[in-house]
């Protein structure tokens, strides 16, 4: 499979990135373009899973700002489609806010 693809496939959902991970290591010749798109991707992830547990916490405290909350919990969605675009066009450039937080953190992926 094409690496620009892998690289997209990463981002939708996390089979998809399993998916993309697999085919990564299994690979000869490794692109830094996949690597750098599942780092990304993971990085998303991550945050995706602390920001709702923060939006849900916060929503149980303070019940009346619990749906304008729930608007932010869709930046992941964004944050997804930026790295997604990115990607489509062979593009290392980490995804808006929380992209260079997660450059080559995840070690297992060299």
């Amino acid at each position: 499979m094409k690496n620009q693809t892998l690289a997209i496939i990463a981002y939708i959902t996390l089979i998809g990135w399993i998916y993309s991970y697999v085919q990564y290591k299994s690979s000869p010749d490794r692109s830094r373009l996949v690597r750098y798109h599942l780092n990304q991707a993971l990085g998303i992830f991550i945050f995706t899973v602390i920001l709702w547990t923060a939006i849900k916490v916060i929503s149980v405290i303070v019940p009346s700002i619990g749906s304008i909350l729930a608007v932010a919990g869709l930046l992941p969605l964004v944050l997804m489609t930026f790295g997604a675009a990115a990607a489509s066009r062979d593009i290392l450039s980490p995804v808006p806010g929380v992209g260079k937080l997660f450059e080559n953190r995840f070690g297992f992926l060299n």
